[in-house]
């Protein structure tokens, strides 16, 4: 027998990728949110798209500006990013509280996350309002990431182990294995 799962729709496709996206004020005061509603949108030019809902301040701040950067986290900043998601900017310096590393990026204004294993810069091209949240599609102008953790442009699982929004507050990994068809 099914579920009736409507309520929950979205849960179903977790696990989820989980990064932070820093972003900041036109005064240059750095917040960062941790989503995991994130997603690649295009090659060329390289795009990702973002989900946020309008009370976030993070979304305020993407608004504004018009830039932000997506940070990928590993396994072992667990802590620091449920932090992260679960703290307002408005109200805390999160990286004070996290001890997360602000870095300069290299054509943005937000900055990168030192700790983090790959970093994507973004300017906003389009915003689109999709029920209670808003996509951010933002096109890439600079991507970096530890030369460990990305051997042959793919993930090594071995050196990174990227962080996965299980549901609610549980989060997962990926095993050390890839497997191939």
């Amino acid at each position: 027998m099914k579920v009736d799962a409507l309520s929950f729709a979205t849960r179903l496709l977790h696990p989820r990728h989980v990064v932070i996206v820093t972003c900041c004020d036109r005064e240059g005061r750095a917040n960062a949110i941790t989503l995991a509603w994130s997603m690649p949108a295009s090659f060329n030019p390289p795009m990702v798209v973002v989900s946020i809902a309008p009370a976030r301040y993070s979304h305020r701040l993407i608004e504004e500006t018009g830039e932000f950067v997506v940070n990928v986290p590993t396994v072992e900043l667990l802590k620091q990013t449920y932090l992260v998601g679960s703290k307002s900017g408005r109200d805390v310096d999160k990286f004070k509280l996290t001890g997360l590393t602000p870095g300069k990026a290299k054509v943005v204004k937000p900055p990168i996350i030192e700790e983090c294993i790959a970093h994507l810069e973004c300017r906003v091209v389009n915003h689109v309002r999709a029920g209670d949240h808003t996509l951010f599609i933002g096109e890439v102008v600079a991507a970096y990431a530890e030369e460990e953790a990305f051997k042959d442009q793919l993930l090594n699982p071995k050196a990174a182990k990227p962080l996965f929004h299980y549901g609610l507050n549980y989060f997962t990994t990926i095993v050390d294995e890839v497997l191939k068809p």
